[in-house]
């Protein structure tokens, strides 16, 4: 009875813990200014990386959380908000949010774009209550060496591909992630 009464204390204090340091959503932008900083990002990721940049000629969508919010100690959360773009014009607007468990301690800033190759799966975004990151389609996570890889639209068809950017702060991780990503009116 002593051990579960430990357990149950250091579970309240690591949820007291979570709410102090967990992702709050800021004051929520704008659409305008969500989209402007967006486009940012995107052209920003374009100027770094050359794949990505292939990529997003190809891609029927680009969706661009300029910037994600993770922070956690022991039990964590996630929190941003997005953009569509669609032939460059803003289209869409999403959050992405999610909580994971584990050995984890930290806060840290990042963006992120997803680059969908096809009809299908940009559907997949809008199906059910929103897009479950390891559910559905394929998301490949880019990272640098795919600047230089050759891609032919047969390698790349029906697949999502996902480049993480400007990473800031320390955020030390080990254990299981859920991300769920849904339409929001702006």
């Amino acid at each position: 009875m002593n051990t579960l009464l430990r357990s149950l204390a250091i579970v309240a204090a690591l949820a007291a813990a979570v709410t102090l340091v967990a992702p709050q959503p800021a004051a929520a932008a704008t659409a305008a200014e969500l989209t402007r900083d967006a486009q940012k990002a995107l052209n920003s990721l374009y100027a770094k990386n050359p794949g990505a940049k292939a990529i997003g000629k190809d891609a029927v969508a680009v969706l661009v959380f300029p910037s994600v919010l993770k922070a956690g100690l022991g039990i964590g959360g996630q929190y941003g908000e997005g953009v569509l773009f669609r032939g460059g014009k803003a289209v869409a607007y999403y959050n992405t949010a999610g909580a994971s468990m584990g050995m984890q301690a930290g806060a840290q800033t990042y963006g992120y774009a997803m680059f969908f190759l096809s009809e299908a799966t940009l559907k997949s975004l809008d199906t059910a209550e929103g897009f479950e990151v390891g559910v559905g389609p394929s998301v490949v996570v880019a990272d640098k060496g795919m600047a230089s890889s050759p891609k032919t639209t047969t390698t790349m068809k029906d697949k999502i591909y996902a480049f993480i950017f400007d990473q800031a702060g320390a955020m030390y991780a080990l254990g299981i992630q859920g991300n769920k990503i849904t339409k929001i009116k702006k």
